[in-house]
């Protein structure tokens, strides 16, 4: 059915909105831990994301009636998390000889983890993450319409 396949697909984005905002939380925790369990200063987690394929788009279903190209077109079904990366970006420096973490020339590595940065991704989140609030109600609405429809 549809209406489910279009649930499964806002259901999808909204973990993977979570998924993020969570890995964000875990940043600006950890960024001035200057020692993991690795080895190291702690380094900048990020989410990627990849667009499932699906069966049937919209785009398609027209393209079948001829009424569109369906061309350079995929067929989204949603989204999935491929992997949680780290960010290869070079970690901050700073001067403090007397830190238990300072190396040979008295540098601390810090994580390269930035308070802008994940703000800004963190509202990234949360926006998208309403919007697909906003669509599963649109949703639900539209299925509470279909059952008044057939009283």
């Amino acid at each position: 059915m549809a209406f489910m396949s279009s649930m499964d697909i806002v259901g999808s984005g909204l973990t993977a909105q979570q998924l993020r905002l969570d890995v964000i939380s875990e940043n600006i925790t950890n960024m001035n831990t200057t020692r993991t369990e690795g080895g190291g200063a702690y380094r900048r987690k990020m989410v990627l994301l990849q667009a499932q394929e699906g069966r049937d788009s919209f785009r398609q279903a027209l393209a079948a009636r001829s009424l569109v190209s369906n061309e350079n077109y995929g067929t989204e079904g949603g989204v999935r998390v491929t992997k949680i990366a780290e960010d290869p970006s070079d970690l901050k420096l700073a001067y403090d000889p007397t830190n238990p973490d300072a190396n040979a020339n008295g540098y601390v590595e810090y994580p390269n983890v930035t308070l802008v940065k994940e703000v800004t991704d963190a509202m990234s989140a949360t926006q998208a993450y309403s919007a697909g609030v906003t669509a599963l109600n649109t949703l639900k609405t539209i299925a509470s319409r279909a059952l008044e429809i057939g009283k």
